[in-house]
C-alpha cells in the first residue's frame, strides 16, 4: 500500500500520522498509518471490522470530506455537526454520536468536537490535534481486536469497540476535574494571602467559576449523547445486556463525576464566601479602630479646648486683674474644666454609639 506505513502490532507507533487504520481480519489483524485516508479503503473492504482515527485540522470543515471519503453519508455528519455540544443520529445502515472532548489548562476549559461515525463494520472517530486521548487506543488496537471472540456477533463487536472508545474519552475529561481543584486550592491560597493584590484575584476567582460551568455543560452533553446511545434501539448496536450493561456504567460514571464537579463548585463557592466575609471583617475592624481613633483625638480635642478658652479669657487684664494670690484658684479652676470636659466627652461618644468598648469590636 504505497505512502501508508504497516506497523506489526503497533510497535514503532507514529502518533502524528493524521490518518491511523486499525483492522480484524480472519487471519490476524493489522494496523495502517497515512496522512490519506482513501489509503485504508483496500484494507477495510477486505476486514471483518475496522477503526479509523483521523486528525482534522478542523472538524467543522474537514469531517464531511473524511467521513464521505470512507462512505459515509454527507447527511449524517452535516446533521450532527448542526449540534453545538452533542448530537445522536441513527440512519439504520449508519449512525453517529458527537460527543464534547474536555480540555483544561489552568482556569481556561475549552470544549471540542468528538465525532464518532459507524456502519455495519467500521468505526470512524474524527477530532482536533487538541484532543490526545487516543494515544493508546492506537497503540493497543490490534491487541483489543485480537481478544474479541471470533464467534462474536457483528453487533456485538462494534459496540464493544465503540464502549472503548467512549470509555478512553470520559476517562480524560475527567481528568481535568482534578486539575480545576488544583487551581482552585492555589486561588484559595492567594486569597488566603493578606499581602496579595486584591486587583488579578476577581479574575481568577470569575475564570474558575467558568471552568467549572465549561465542565459540567460538557459531562451533561455526554450524559444526553449516552443516553440516547443506550435506549435509542439501533439497528448497529447490539442487543446484549452484558453490553449495554456497560453502557450504563458508562452512564453513571458521568453522573458520578457531575455530581463530584457541583461538590465541588459548592465548596469553592462556599471557601469564597467565607474568605470575603474575612476580608469584610478585616475592613470592619480597621473601620472600627479609625473610629476609635477619631473619638480619642475628639475626647483630647474637647479635654483641650475646654481649658484653653478659659484661659484665653481670662488674660484680658483689662477686664480680669488676677494677681499672685488668685493662681491658687486659677489653676483649680483650669484642672476641674480639663477634667469635666473630658468625662463629658467620654461619655458623649460612648452615648453615641462612636466609641467600641474594644478597636477589634464589631
Amino acid at each position: 500500500m504505497a505512502g501508508a506505513q504497516q506497523t506489526a502490532n503497533g510497535s514503532a507507533a507514529d502518533f502524528k500520522t493524521r490518518g491511523f487504520c486499525a483492522t480484524l481480519m480472519r487471519k490476524g489483524t493489522q494496523s495502517v498509518r497515512s496522512e490519506d485516508l482513501s489509503e485504508f479503503n483496500p484494507l477495510i473492504d477486505r476486514s471483518e471490522l475496522a477503526w479509523v482515527d483521523y486528525v482534522a485540522e478542523d472538524v467543522k470543515t474537514d469531517a464531511i470530506s473524511a467521513a464521505t471519503c470512507l462512505g459515509f453519508s454527507e447527511a449524517l455528519v452535516a446533521s450532527l455537526l448542526q449540534n453545538a455540544r452533542t448530537g445522536y443520529e441513527d440512519y439504520e445502515t449508519e449512525m453517529g454520536l458527537l460527543l464534547p472532548a474536555i480540555h483544561v489548562k489552568g482556569f481556561e476549559a475549552t470544549i471540542n468536537p468528538l465525532l464518532i461515525l459507524i456502519k455495519k463494520d467500521l468505526i470512524l472517530t474524527i477530532h482536533t490535534r487538541e484532543i490526545k486521548r487516543f494515544v493508546n487506543i492506537r497503540r493497543y488496537a490490534e491487541t483489543f481486536f485480537k481478544k474479541l471472540p471470533k464467534d462474536m456477533p457483528q453487533h456485538d463487536r462494534l459496540t464493544s469497540v465503540l464502549i472503548r472508545i467512549i470509555d478512553e474519552n470520559n476517562s480524560k475529561n475527567f481528568e481535568y476535574l482534578q486539575e480545576i481543584e488544583e487551581n482552585g486550592d492555589e486561588l484559595s491560597k492567594d486569597l488566603a494571602n493578606s499581602k496579595m493584590s486584591r486587583i488579578p484575584l476577581g479574575e481568577r476567582i470569575y475564570q474558575m467559576k467558568h471552568a467549572l460551568i465549561v465542565y459540567l455543560g460538557g459531562l451533561w452533553a455526554t450524559s444526553e449523547a449516552l443516553s440516547s446511545l443506550r435506549f435509542g434501539d439501533a439497528e448497529l448496536m447490539s442487543d446484549d445486556q452484558r453490553l449495554l450493561d456497560k453502557i450504563n456504567g458508562l452512564l453513571n460514571e458521568v453522573h458520578s463525576q457531575i455530581g463530584l464537579a457541583e461538590h465541588l463548585s459548592e465548596v469553592l463557592a462556599s471557601g469564597l464566601e467565607v474568605l470575603q466575609s474575612i476580608y469584610n471583617n478585616q475592613l470592619q475592624i480597621i473601620n472600627n479602630r479609625l473610629s476609635f481613633l477619631m473619638g480619642i483625638l475628639t475626647i483630647i480635642g474637647t479635654a483641650l479646648l475646654v481649658p484653653n478658652t478659659i484661659a484665653t479669657v481670662m488674660s484680658q487684664t483689662s477686664i480680669f486683674a488676677l494677681t499672685p494670690a488668685d493662681m491658687w484658684w486659677y489653676l483649680a479652676l483650669l484642672a476641674g474644666s480639663t477634667v469635666l470636659a473630658t468625662t463629658f466627652a467620654w461619655w458623649a461618644v460612648k452615648r453615641m454609639g462612636f466609641l467600641p468598648r474594644h478597636p477589634d469590636e464589631d
